[in-house]
């Protein structure tokens, strides 16, 4: 069998970490190959092996049946492969065009960038492959899927014929993941072949042909997708059966914790960006607000939370009006937020992971007495979270936080947020980019803290994260809210359609 490309034997190691341990893949030309594994499994680590971010201590790398030293990404694209990072590598101030030829850009006979040559092949290609996208655009004006997009053209550009995507769904609408894979299969028909690292087993299932499981950085086996179930890839991933259905009982709501009444907030437009929104959520139930990307959620968390001030309304807390208090005065009246953007406002990435488990508190006993931190009681914390919430990293309670996984990034954050046992829990995507495992994790401990007697507001698009997990859910459609239901009176399809901006079906 003719493979293009062979990872073999690779072994990779961190100080303290053996992050691949004799892995070997092989993938076949015009494929699409999945990799699959837990948070911090190593399937990141691999992809930069063969991309020449890092280098081997063991192993053979083979593109085409040679055998190759890839000593860079630029000796990686001279064979032909390119990469889609998680997080973008783009120059928001650049458009399109500019971000693709970025590093080769094509000279006109005056010695100048010859953009309009540049734009012209980038809209060929485009249009090849059925991207859709304005040469012209800048990149902080179009949406994320589109910045994708920019970013599989920038392969493409460079002829590349070995793409690797990773995690490229986890910042995704649930409209443009459909997209996404429309876009891989099309690949692949037009001779691309494709390493595709998620953990996300239903898209596995639609798109991928072979399925290559890693476990704590081992290599567990490789499955062929069209015969292999979502449940038995689950089980080779985390070792152990997983509970894709949530367990928990009725919601026993009580008081009211917060309150949002007729809140509005001006944009620079005509049109308010949230428009005269009102809701209750209760201690004991989880209150849902879903919607489409870009609807008005991710303002209104950014209002109740302290980030943005509302042009009017009112926003009260266990019956105390908040709008005024700063964001530290809001956290100290019973507030917790694990936010959207894990890297812009729910870590600091050059901070160690004591440090950020101690973001919150640190200026409060134990952690600190008379302004002076007490190393010793943050260090405590820190262990006891990582321990109880399974944070994995080369270095425990030492290591800085921008080098652990996506998913462990966001398990520290929920860690610190639900340790604080908060009245109102935010969590605004709290499983975006987790695997199964963590996510039935987090899911119990989002129903626990309803348990105990709190509130919780959950913000997300996954719409059987929705179902499952939610009490109540109130759909956001352009800064209104469409109509608020129980759970388990609606299903997909009914949300589908009040997230595209129809109202329920009884309301015409």
């Amino acid at each position: 069998m003719d493979y293009i490309i062979e990872l073999l034997n690779i072994t990779k190691e961190f100080p303290g970490i053996k992050a691949n341990d004799n892995v070997t893949l092989k993938l076949k030309p015009q494929t699409i190959h999945a990799v699959l594994g837990e948070n911090g499994a190593g399937k990141s680590t691999l992809m930069s092996v063969l991309f020449g971010m890092y280098q081997p201590e063991q192993g053979m790398i083979k593109v085409r049946g040679k055998e190759v030293k890839i000593a860079n990404p630029n000796v990686a694209n001279a064979h032909g492969i390119g990469m889609v990072h998680q997080h973008f590598k783009l120059v928001e101030d650049f458009t399109v065009v500019e971000n693709i030829i970025l590093g080769m850009e094509p000279k006109s006979k005056y010695g100048t960038i010859d953009i309009k040559t540049a734009a012209e092949k980038v809209a060929d290609i485009s249009e090849k492959y059925g991207l859709r996208v304005d040469p012209y655009a800048k990149i902080k004006d179009i949406s994320v899927g589109m910045q994708q997009r920019v970013e599989i053209l920038k392969m493409l550009y460079r002829d590349a014929e070995i793409l690797i995507f990773d995690e490229p769904t986890a910042v995704l609408t649930p409209q443009e993941i459909i997209e996404l894979l429309n876009i891989m299969r099309g690949l692949t028909k037009k001779g691309k072949s494709i390493l595709l690292i998620t953990h996300k087993l239903a898209e596995i299932k639609q798109v991928a042909d072979e399925c290559t499981v890693l476990q704590k950085g081992r290599y567990i086996g490789t499955v062929d997708v069209a015969v292999t179930d979502e449940m038995k890839m689950a089980e080779m991933m985390v070792g152990r059966n997983v509970n894709f259905s949530v367990d928990k009982t009725e919601a026993k709501p009580t008081n009211v914790v917060l309150k949002v009444e007729n809140l509005t907030l001006q944009g620079e437009t005509e049109k308010p960006i949230i428009h005269d929104v009102s809701f209750e959520v209760k201690a004991g139930e989880i209150f849902c607000v879903a919607g489409i990307e870009g609807n008005g959620q991710t303002e209104l968390v950014e209002l109740i939370a302290g980030l943005k001030k509302l042009t009017s309304g009112k926003i009260s807390l266990l019956g105390k009006d908040i709008h005024s208090l700063s964001i530290r005065q809001r956290t100290e009246a019973g507030i917790g937020h694990i936010p959207e953007d894990r890297h812009k406002h729910g870590l600091v990435l050059d901070y160690s992971v004591e440090e950020n488990m101690a973001l919150q508190t640190y200026y409060q006993e134990p952690l600190s007495k008379n302004g002076i931190l007490n190393r010793d009681e943050i260090r405590k914390l820190s262990d006891t979270l990582i321990e109880r919430f399974d944070v994995r990293s080369g270095k425990g309670s030492e290591t800085i936080a921008r080098s652990m996984s996506g998913g462990n990034q966001q398990k520290a954050i929920i860690a610190r947020e639900i340790n604080r046992s908060p009245a109102l829990l935010i969590a605004v995507q709290p499983t975006r980019g987790l695997d199964v495992g963590a996510i039935e994790y987090i899911h119990k401990e989002l129903i626990a803290e309803r348990d105990a007697g709190k509130a919780v507001l959950l913000v997300s698009l996954e719409l059987d994260e929705v179902l499952d997990v939610a009490d109540r859910i109130a759909v956001m459609y352009e800064g209104e809210i469409m109509d608020t239901v129980f759970s388990k009176e609606t299903n997909e399809n009914e949300l589908g359609l009040m997230m595209a901006g129809s109202k329920k079906a009884g309301d015409k």
